[in-house]
């Protein structure tokens, strides 16, 4: 990696519509000195058992749309006791029955709140295969909703560790410890060691 006062000019184009995953990704990959371009384009999302099923097949549509290499990300939140719901369908769920929704359907059973974030990265060229980069974060369910930064689901995620939601926690608190921080950096690092062949 190059020093800061060298800028490296990497960019990526990130497939998104998601603005907090815009500026998260920034946020995420700026100390690797890889700027990240917003592309309104994700592609189809299909509906599937995993969400790297989900970016993989997007990154597909995406990367053909825009003529270049592109990045797309599919996150899901997986909730223990729910046997791993929403999980792919995270998107659905928050759309649907929300956040408060998840609380009510773990009232039953507040005691058992373990739950995991994970994100799927895949980055492909317009004629070739998705590379994968997996990412997750252990954590609980919150008894109610916490702060309102972020979206989706992260006024009710507490990672472990922390006493904070993910709602409540700044963009650079977040990006030191989410899901989306660990897929991202293992492609940060793959980008540029195959850049420098």
């Amino acid at each position: 990696m190059r020093g800061s006062s060298e800028p490296s000019g990497e960019s990526v184009v990130f497939a998104t519509s998601n603005r907090g995953k815009l500026e998260e990704a920034r946020a995420i990959l700026a100390p690797f000195e890889i700027s990240v371009e917003g592309y309104d384009g994700k592609g189809i999302e299909i509906q599937a058992d995993t969400t790297s099923e989900i970016a993989s097949y997007a990154s597909r549509g995406a990367s053909k749309a825009a003529g270049r290499a592109v990045l797309v990300e599919d996150a899901g939140l997986y909730v223990e006791s729910l046997n791993g719901f929403p999980g792919p369908y995270s998107a659905y769920a928050f759309k649907t029955i929300g956040v408060a929704g998840i609380i009510a359907l773990l009232r039953p059973s507040p005691r058992r709140r373990a739950a995991k974030f994970v994100s799927s990265l895949a980055y492909c060229e317009p004629l070739g295969e998705p590379t994968l980069f997996e990412g997750s974060v252990q954590g609980a369910i919150a008894t109610r909703p916490r702060g309102t930064r972020g979206f989706g689901f992260d006024p009710i995620f507490v990672p472990v560790g922390g006493r904070k939601t993910f709602g409540e926690l700044t963009i650079q608190e977040k990006s030191a410890v989410s899901h989306r921080a660990d897929s991202m950096k293992k492609f940060a690092k793959w980008y540029l060691s195959r850049e420098r062949r």
